[in-house]
Order: structure tokens, then sequence, then C-alpha cells
């Protein structure tokens, strides 16, 4: 039996991955590439693990299964994405494509007034197109997590990140977006992404995410 060099396989397996993330012009497209490179990849150790006497046609052949279905929930990400920008009527609202996730950041300044887990009236409508996109694609998990910065009682403010969390939940909930989809939780202060050292740091750690991820 003729057993194909490791290097071969990992070859394959990229060339199949790669090719998922070209669009027909030849171009890249713009967060397939992740999606298509990792399903190649996993597709392609799957596999290999199960080894046997057709090794290397199973390493080729999960490759190339992985990277369709992680192309393709690249391209739904991308589609998702493009849709809710276009939805949305507000600058301040984070929108981040990982290619794995997209990832939606509300401001404390645009969401909430300081202390209070009452959405401010103003954000309800982004908040409505939202509700309206992720029933659009409905095969996502969301989770709606809320931050805080470091100023007062730990515990204070792991409650109030949680209460804040659960007051998107329920708007989401009006828009009939599915229970059984979504968690709310709080991390309080946790989980900065900036330094509260600073007014500035402080104010981008003071935040709601929606996390959204593709069920694969």
């Amino acid at each position: 039996m003729i057993r194909a060099p490791k290097t071969f396989l990992i070859l394959a397996i990229s060339a199949v991955a790669l090719a998922a993330c070209t669009a027909p012009d030849g171009s890249p497209r713009p967060k397939t590439t992740n999606g298509a490179i990792i399903g190649g990849l996993l597709g392609g150790i799957i596999a290999a693990d199960r080894g046997g006497d057709r090794k290397a046609d199973n390493v080729i052949l999960g490759a190339a299964l992985g990277a369709a279905v992680g192309g393709l929930i690249g391209q739904e990400l991308d589609r998702q994405e493009q849709a809710l920008r276009a939805s949305l009527n507000n600058g301040q609202v984070g929108i981040v494509n990982t290619g794995n996730e997209l990832i939606v950041t509300l401001p404390e300044a645009i969401t909430f007034e300081t202390g209070s887990a009452v959405v401010r009236s103003s954000l309800r409508a982004d908040l409505h197109a939202l509700s309206a996109n992720l029933n659009d694609f409905p095969n996502t998990t969301v989770d709606i997590i809320g931050h805080t910065d470091n100023v007062g009682a730990a515990g204070f403010n792991q409650q109030l990140s949680a209460q804040r969390a659960n007051s998107v939940f329920n708007i989401f909930s009006e828009g009939s977006v599915a229970h059984s989809r979504m968690r709310a939780f709080g991390r309080g202060e946790d989980e900065p992404i900036a330094s509260n050292l600073s007014a500035e740091g402080r104010a981008q750690n003071r935040r709601v995410e929606i996390v959204i991820r593709p069920i694969r």
C-alpha cells in the first residue's frame, strides 16, 4: 500500500479549502475564507484519523466536504452582516464579522442611562431591526452579554450587566425571536476591552455584546 506523504495531504487540504474562498471572478470572498479553511482542515484531520486503506482519498474528500460547509457558513455570515448594516441607522452600533460569528456591540451611551437597565427609546428601532435580521437568518444562536467598567461594587456591576442583557433579550422576544435560540447573561466588570484607567476606556467597557453564531 502506498501512503501519501503528510506534506501532500496538507497541501491537498489547503488547496481544496482555498478554492471555496474564491468568487467566480477570481477575487477572494470577504469573510468566507476563514470558514472554508477551518472547515477544510477539520474535515481533513477527521478523515485522516479514521485511517484505512484509502486514507489519502478520505483526507481529500473530508477536506472538500469540510471546506464546502465552512464556506457556506462564511457566505451566510457575509449576507447577514450586509443585511444588518443596511437595516441599522446608527453608526455607533459596532458590527464585527470574524468569519465564524457576528459581534454586535451596543455602547452604554446609546443604550442605557447611567446605572439604568431600561433601554433608551431612541435605540428601540435599531433593536427591532436587529430582531428582524435574526428572524431572517434563523439558523443561528444568539448570546446577549452585558458588560460594565470597574467603577463601584463588583456585585452591583454584575447585577446591572445581567439586567441590561435581559432588557435586550426582552426586546428581541417582543420581535418574535425564539427564546430557544437566545441566552442572556452578565459578565460585570470581568471582561474589559479597554483600560479602566481612563474615561474613554471605561466608556468602551460599558456595553452589551450580541454574539451571533451559525448552527453548524
